[in-house]
């Protein structure tokens, strides 16, 4: 039996960052690929829908930011960023707090003015737990930041995204949370941030140029797919790929509620966090201010965390030492895998910021290419 013609040089499983960044980098050394996703859409959880003309965020916010001038100046072939700062608030009972902690987070909690006091009030609410070796993030959080801090802007918040309690929760989760002793809400140090001008899905349409796209395919239910290029790159779960051979990897999920409001401004504010346990989600996107936009109408999403299985997206790795151990197991089958490379969130079984994924995408595109 003559072995089948390879049509593509690769065979890029997911549409999302990693996967196009990929493409576009294969497409522009000469080389052929076929786009699959299993979605109905391209562009991952970047994805972004149009409603009231609105660009809609579906998988929860993606606000772009890095360091990496390389990672920049790509993107920026591409689409244009505008200006937008991440500057969210926390909503606690009535209260509103400035995030990242920042002097006008400690004038709010306690009207202190001048970092001195601030940074007083934080030592002095810490002096209970000094010397002390923390073994969950409870008692972790408050040698950090003290009771007020954490109990207000910490605890509930992270209890919703874990599903567990804090004193159940590893300490490792926050060794540092930043304090910052100027008056600056922006959440991001990063020398680039913003949001793309012309949207993310402009973004992923024009990274995808040139290559074979075809959508509502699963490649794990038609691996044969494989069969049509030299080389497979795969952005989807690991554990997955190899039928959990060794066991499930551990994920939390994520559950949006949408709603369009008949007001020009919901919350003045793009992102708005509920950090009482007793507010059942994590927080509130108001999705127009991305991009200062002035539609008489606007769109917010409620963010709901929740445990995940295998009918839910999988949005969050919960790498505890138990499916670290596996992940590991997982990772060594990868790497002896002929003619496949692994990539992204999903396929490394890590959290990655958008930037990474750019960062890692053109690095192993680079390498993969140059042996070619």
């Amino acid at each position: 039996m003559n072995a089948p013609i390879k049509k593509y040089d690769f065979l890029i499983v997911g549409s999302g960052l990693f996967g196009a960044v990929f493409a576009q980098q294969a497409v522009e050394r000469g080389k052929s690929c076929l786009v699959i996703d299993k979605r109905s859409h391209i562009g991952g959880n970047i994805y972004c829908e149009e409603i009231e003309n609105i660009q809609v965020h579906r998988y929860g916010a993606h606000i772009f930011h890095t360091n990496d001038d390389e990672v920049w100046n790509y993107l920026n072939r591409f689409v244009h960023f505008n200006r937008y700062t991440n500057s969210p608030l926390a909503s606690y009972h009535g209260e509103l707090y400035n995030l990242p902690f920042n002097m006008n987070t400690f004038r709010q909690l306690w009207g202190v003015t001048t970092p001195q006091e601030a940074a007083n009030k934080i030592a002095e609410q810490c002096k209970p737990y000094e010397g002390q070796t923390p073994t969950n993030l409870e008692e972790q959080a408050l040698q950090l930041v003290g009771h007020d801090i954490y109990e207000k802007l910490i605890k509930g918040y992270t209890e919703k995204q874990w599903g567990r309690k804090a004193t159940e929760l590893p300490s490792f989760i926050i060794k540092r949370l930043p304090l910052r002793f100027v008056y600056d809400n922006n959440y991001f140090n990063d020398a680039y941030q913003g949001i793309p001008i012309e949207g993310y899905n402009t973004l992923i349409t024009k990274l995808l140029k040139n290559c074979d796209i075809q959508l509502g395919v699963d490649f794990l239910e038609h691996r044969e797919l494989a069969q049509t290029a030299h080389t497979v790159v795969y952005t989807g779960m690991l554990d997955a790929y190899f039928d959990y051979r060794f066991g499930h990897l551990a994920y939390r999920s994520l559950a949006f509620e949408t709603k369009v409001l008949d007001t020009a401004n919901f919350q003045g504010n793009t992102v708005v966090n509920y950090t009482a346990a007793e507010v059942p989600y994590t927080r509130i996107i108001e999705h127009k201010h991305f991009v200062g936009g002035q539609q008489p109408k606007t769109v917010i999403t409620y963010e709901y965390p929740q445990e995940w299985n295998s009918a839910k997206e999988a949005y969050y790795p919960i790498n505890d030492t138990k499916n670290e151990a596996l992940a590991t197991h997982y990772r060594q089958l990868a790497q002896a895998e002929p003619n496949v490379i692994f990539g992204g969130r999903l396929a490394d079984y890590r959290y990655y910021d958008m930037d990474k994924v750019v960062r890692s995408a053109i690095d192993t595109a680079r390498h993969t290419l140059d042996k070619h």
